[in-house]
């Protein structure tokens, strides 16, 4: 059995792979696969494993690569695969939860005090050498202890940020999520409140759910309008779920105070956005799964997928859509 790997993963994975009698070729270069590539590399091999969100594996790709035995995702996210597709002609695909819930949620709690003292626009007023007479009334932030933390997605990710926020700052938890995390509600004393509540209420706004139709585009000029004007957007999870231009709106009217993004709309962000310029905006690159642990993990459960598939066996983190 050939399997095709659209970058290249940790070695655990690897041996993983290469020890259950399966020949692996990688993607090495640093660009991403054109369509064709992607679909004259699947042709030659009996199962993918994809890594990242880059390559669309729509009907039309999976119709013309009908043969494979499973599709694996070294993600969490599914967003770029058509799942009922897939499943109409029985090719099983595989993600990779809660191994980057620790990972994921730190980026959060990063951004969030990040935004909150404007670390990284005064980290670069060094480098420009701006760090010069004291002024007790300029570049202040905020303190967090006491103050309200908004989850959209109270899932594995969102509950492990939740925990990091009531234990560091003693923050008080609302989500909305479609249905009730009753786990969480006792655990943590998080309440659930409808979604215009969680606008209004949330002095922090964590996104940790799924882009769907119905989350795409979400956060927009009237979500951001119903936001206190002291509150701090973060969003961890996908890009499309918020209107990038929208937000620089409403960061420049004053409708929010800050906002910390690990994902963009589009990504990559361009390096001359005006949001890389704002006091009280923190950008990273994707990089909420970017630690050896989680990266170790992924590559373990998306090798397992695989394997599984190719063996005919259930998946065990199967997308089930």
């Amino acid at each position: 059995m050939k399997a095709f790997i659209t970058r290249q993963i940790p070695e655990v994975g690897l041996q993983l792979l290469r020890a259950a009698g399966i020949t692996v070729t990688a993607h090495t270069e640093k660009r991403e696969l054109s369509r064709e590539e992607l679909t004259n590399a699947c042709l030659q091999h009996d199962a993918l494993l994809s890594v990242g969100g880059g390559n669309k594996i729509d009907a039309e790709f999976l119709n013309t690569c009908r043969h494979l035995k499973v599709v694996s995702l070294m993600a969490v996210g599914y967003d770029n695969v058509d799942v009922d597709a897939a499943k109409q002609l029985n090719i099983p695909i595989g993600h990779t939860p809660g191994v980057l819930s620790n990972a994921t949620a730190d980026t959060a709690f990063l951004l969030m005090l990040a935004v909150s003292r404007k670390a990284f626009y005064l980290h670069n007023t060094i480098a420009r050498g701006e760090w010069g007479f004291f002024e007790p009334t300029k570049n202040l932030g905020m303190e967090l202890n006491g103050r309200t933390l908004g989850i959209f997605g109270l899932g594995k990710i969102g509950a492990t940020l939740a925990r990091k926020c009531r234990g560091a700052y003693d923050m008080p938890v609302i989500y909305h999520n479609r249905g009730r995390n009753e786990a969480a509600e006792r655990e943590l004393g998080a309440e659930w409140v409808p979604f215009d509540e969680l606008l209004h209420r949330s002095d922090v706004l964590s996104l940790h759910a799924a882009l769907t139709p119905e989350t795409k585009g979400l956060f927009d000029e009237n979500a951001f309008a119903k936001m206190k004007p002291s509150s701090i957007f973060i969003n961890t999870a996908r890009g499309g779920m918020h209107n990038e231009l929208h937000l620089l709106k409403a960061l420049q009217e004053g409708r929010i105070w800050g906002a910390g993004l690990d994902v963009t709309n589009p990504e990559p962000m361009d390096p001359d956005h005006p949001l890389l310029q704002m006091p009280n905006v923190a950008v990273l690159p994707h990089i909420g799964s970017a630690t050896v642990e989680a990266r170790n993990g992924m590559a373990v459960i998306a090798a397992q997928n695989l394997i599984a598939g190719l063996k005919g066996e259930p998946l065990p983190h199967a997308v089930k859509g």
